[in-house]
């Protein structure tokens, strides 16, 4: 079966931080989209040295009961022509793209605890993911690690303070890897807290998203403590 092809007129942009971008996407043609929240879009882009367009997959950060709307979250890469293409759009122009697609979405693990842990705006198909969570009134325990580097690169904190609030079996921390002095939270990787902080894995569902890097070493943590659905997704480099 083909993947749907979708148009959009960009409806909002909201700078989050100094290198990433929050853009809302309103659904032209078809009027609605129908998503597994943590799949993504992805958008055909021309690149001068290439003959042939190039793929970019973008995850959907809203949940899927906003179906007239699609919210992305993602960063600026020096020379990324997707992060490139998607920095260039303003509020009234009209885009394309293809979805949903991807194995990397929110399973029915009712019996199950919930951890998340994400690095960067890998945080984007985690947030779909809380909301639908929400939605349905989650009773099992919910954790999300995320990861970030300095107080510069920090956003959705009062978000997630509200979504704990909501669903009072929701927990969160954010660490920072360069933090600076007057920063009194957690330091350090996150793959820190998942070592420190999961004692045994029995009774959870781990869900990853960001560089290689850390699906690898946190892949690796969960499995020396035991075995239990781990669910990945790596993020595409854009500067490639």
């Amino acid at each position: 079966m083909p993947i749907p092809q979708f148009k959009a007129r960009v409806a909002r942009i909201r700078d989050l931080t100094h290198d990433v971008r929050e853009l809302h996407l309103h659904l032209l043609d078809p009027s609605q989209i129908e998503f597994k929240a943590g799949q993504f879009i992805s958008f055909k882009i021309l690149r001068k040295d290439q003959p042939v367009p190039t793929s970019r997959p973008y995850s959907i950060a809203s949940p899927p009961r906003l179906r007239g709307i699609v919210m992305l979250v993602f960063n600026m890469v020096q020379g990324g022509p997707g992060s490139t293409f998607l920095f260039s759009l303003k509020e009234g122009d009209e885009v394309s793209f293809s979805g949903p697609a991807g194995a990397f979405y929110l399973h029915d693990n009712d019996a199950r605890e919930y951890l998340f842990v994400a690095a960067g705006t890998g945080i984007a198909p985690i947030r779909s993911m809380l909301y639908s969570l929400l939605e349905r009134q989650a009773v099992n325990p919910i954790t999300l690690y995320w990861g970030l580097r300095s107080e510069r690169d920090l956003y959705y904190q009062d978000e997630l303070e509200v979504l704990a609030r909501n669903l009072p079996n929701f927990s969160f921390t954010t660490t920072l890897s360069r933090p600076g002095e007057n920063w009194t939270g957690e330091r350090g990787r996150v793959t820190r807290l998942v070592e420190e902080r999961i004692s045994s894995v029995d009774n959870l569902a781990v869900y990853l998203c960001g560089n290689g890097g850390l699906i690898k070493d946190v892949t690796g943590i969960i499995r020396e403590k035991g075995l239990c659905p781990i669910y990945r997704e790596k993020f595409y480099d854009d500067a490639l």
